[in-house]
């Protein structure tokens, strides 16, 4: 059974804001059958799948799981534009192609921000995302010994523990904001509807990066899908 294909092809009908007996109708099947097959309790036969990837337009592999983009198109490095004008890209194929799949994500999220039109918002993502790399950039410095602290206003024993408190801030900050919820001093999204988007707007609206974070949304639910059954046996045992 896929695990893919139930989520994606009801991913799709809603996004579409079909209902499910007129799926059914125009698919030429039943309702209770396609429920069946959107809640994976069966799975579907070729013939099917063919049918359903033409009625949303999609390819098979994506309905499958096996691209992130609903056309099918698989991302090289090549295609991904660079964002951070820099040119001189590393030797090392692996850090070239996730270096431009994160650049890229980051300036969707930000144009996908900015349509919310809250100061909040704008300042809170880009406080989360600096102190983030603020920390991973003080882990590895902090690696070598002969690296001067002083590089550092902040001392190395409190700069971890305070920029994890300031990021589970930003985080409530953001979650508040773009629910609606102004705080104190901010401010917050009016409208909920301007952070709308589906599979079709993101490709349409942010066509430069759109697939960069399709695949980078891919990778790391891979990621941590493999890490979670990785650790269900310990659990199991215990």
């Amino acid at each position: 059974m896929n695990d893919d294909f139930p989520r994606i092809i009801t991913l799709q009908r809603k996004e579409r804001k079909i209902s499910q007996k007129k799926a059914a109708t125009d698919l030429g099947i039943s309702q209770a059958l396609l429920s069946h097959y959107e809640k994976g309790i069966r799975e579907c036969g070729l013939d099917f799948l063919v049918r359903i990837a033409d009625y949303y337009n999609v390819s098979c592999d994506y309905l499958l799981g096996r691209t992130p983009e609903p056309g099918g198109k698989t991302l090289t490095l090549e295609e991904i534009p660079d964002d951070d004008g820099n040119n001189e890209m590393p030797s090392n194929e692996a850090i070239r192609f996730y270096r431009k799949i994160i650049n890229n994500s980051i300036s969707l999220l930000f144009s996908f921000s900015q349509r919310a039109n809250s100061v909040t918002l704008i300042r809170e993502v880009s406080s989360y995302l600096m102190l983030s790399v603020y920390k991973l950039f003080r882990i590895i410095y902090n690696a070598c010994p002969h690296n001067d602290q002083k590089l550092f206003r902040v001392p190395k024993v409190v700069a971890n523990d305070s920029s994890n408190a300031i990021i589970s801030l930003n985080e409530s900050n953001i979650k508040a904001a773009s629910s609606g919820i102004a705080l104190g001093t901010n401010d917050a999204v009016e409208d909920g509807e301007t952070l709308y988007v589906t599979t079709a707007t993101l490709s349409k609206d942010f066509s430069e990066y759109a697939s960069s974070l399709l695949n980078l949304i891919k990778i790391s639910e891979d990621s941590i899908e493999k890490t979670r059954d990785e650790l269900q046996p310990a659990k199991k045992g215990s």
